[in-house]
């Protein structure tokens, strides 16, 4: 089996290594974005230092990687107004066709000869513990691990970054909650190669602490904990999901029982068709409802947390009000992932809540229980609020409390999700926002509509797998 194992790994290795003319021709346009960077520092009344960042500086970038990313340090003095004032027109002058994206800051990013170019300004602090800006960090890293990575360890991490590719675990943007770069590489280190690093998280039992430099200063609630070892009170894995560490497990597990190349090669579901859609909710017997609306214009990494907060609300109302939810999800339809949420063709994305519910029509009345007959001014206040309501039955006692039947608000979760309860259940902002601008509520078969957009959400959704 390790012979079986080490043929994939090294088959995976020879196809992700950049050949020396591709390294030869990124750290070109690398150099020559530096170098403009640093001709348009000269016109500024302040000195900074241009440092090249990430993958492609620690050469740990796969094959067909187009991305440089180039930092612009200022003295840690400069006020914020200031650092965002001069990377910006840093920024513009070495990418005049660029766009500005933000971060915790403004930055620019670009295109030069093909490789998409990002232009971040930050704070050259002394220590990362001293960061005044969350990018400050990244030069950081940078220097940490090109002290310790060789032309081996970098191979490995490549292969360890496709294989998280190929599951779909890699990315650490707030949709994905995934792995990232900097993380992949401390673990690859952490565990002395890919093959180890594999077998250690076949065996995880979350949650998992590590400290590369022992120093760790904070607890953390995750289930994988990696001590920056720039920062003592940072945890590199903080955005990893907990549903993204078991499947990177079961994986791991598969991997090593049966090694395969197939397990590095990102392959999707084929998108579900309207009839798809159809033939699936029919043969569920269950009855989702959909909610679609403008998504908000703004980037993913704002616009994922509140569609899952705005989801997590409806759920646990609804789960409170009787209706059971089998399982949920938040859509979003296809774009860059980089500007805000428009598609190709600069049109507003839609967005969609789907709750798939096992029970989605409760009686018209609903059973109140109040607090036992003994704890007498309480019970007293329940008894006397029911007592002459004429559309509830009771109070009664059972057992050994006042109990009403009353009426139920809402029978079905549709006449839930058409009302205004909606905005009681602790949405997103941004999310509330839209939906006041109108949804449409889609029930059962007729969310095959969605197949326009969301076919490959809907096939992963009906057809999951780990």
């Amino acid at each position: 089996m390790s012979d079986e194992f080490d043929a994939v790994v090294d088959t995976v290795r020879a196809r992700v290594s950049p050949t020396d003319d591709e390294r030869a021709q990124l750290q070109r346009v690398a150099d020559a974005v530096m170098a403009d960077a640093e001709a348009a520092i000269a016109d500024l009344p302040v000195g900074a230092e241009v440092v090249q960042v990430g993958s492609t500086a620690r050469g740990t970038w796969t094959a067909g990687d187009r991305d440089v990313d180039v930092f612009v340090c200022f003295p840690p003095s400069l006020d914020r107004e200031q650092l965002e004032e001069y990377g910006l027109a840093v920024g513009h002058d070495v990418l005049p066709d660029g766009r500005e994206e933000y971060a915790e800051h403004p930055y620019v990013v670009g295109e030069r000869e093909g490789y998409a170019v990002d232009l971040v300004p930050c704070y050259a602090v002394e220590d990362a513990t001293e960061i005044q800006s969350a990018v400050d960090r990244t030069p950081f890293h940078t220097r940490y691990l090109q002290e310790r990575l060789d032309d081996d360890s970098a191979g490995e991490v490549r292969v360890a970054k496709q294989f998280l590719k190929g599951i779909g675990v890699y990315g650490s943007d707030l949709q994905t909650q995934g792995f990232s770069g900097y993380l992949t590489e401390l673990l690859v280190l952490e565990y002395g190669g890919f093959r180890a690093f594999v077998e250690a998280v076949a065996d995880w039992h979350p949650p998992v602490r590590l400290d590369p430099k022992s120093h760790g200063s904070e607890t953390f609630d995750d289930p994988l904990v990696v001590i920056d070892p720039t920062d003592p009170e940072r945890n590199v894995a903080a955005v990893l999901s907990e549903a993204n560490v078991a499947t990177l497990q079961h994986h791991a597990r598969t991997l090593l029982a049966e090694p395969r190349a197939s397990l590095f090669t990102e392959d999707g579901p084929d998108p579900f068709a309207a009839a798809d859609v159809e033939g699936a909710v029919s043969r569920r017997e269950t009855t989702p409802v959909a909610l679609r609306f403008a998504a908000p214009d703004v980037v993913d990494d704002q616009l994922w947390p509140q569609l899952r907060k705005s989801l997590d609300g409806l759920c646990s109302e609804l789960d409170r009000r009787g209706f059971e939810v089998l399982r949920s999800a938040a859509l979003v339809e296809d774009g860059d992932g980089e500007e805000e949420t428009l598609d190709s063709d600069g049109k507003q994305r839609d967005a969609v809540l789907l709750l798939e519910f096992a029970v989605a029509e409760r009686p018209t009345v609903e059973r109140h229980e109040g607090p036992p007959v003994h704890v007498r001014e309480h019970a007293s206040g329940f008894f006397g609020k029911y007592d002459d309501d004429p559309e509830v039955a009771g109070p009664f006692i059972d057992g050994d409390r006042y109990v009403v039947e009353r009426p139920r608000a809402f029978t079905t979760a549709t006449g839930f999700l058409s009302s205004d309860a909606v905005y009681d259940v602790g949405l997103g902002p941004r999310i509330e926002s839209a939906l006041e601008t109108g949804y449409e509520v889609l029930v059962g078969t007729d969310i095959a509509a969605l197949a326009d957009g969301f076919g490959v959400d809907l096939a992963s959704y009906f057809e999951p797998k780990p």
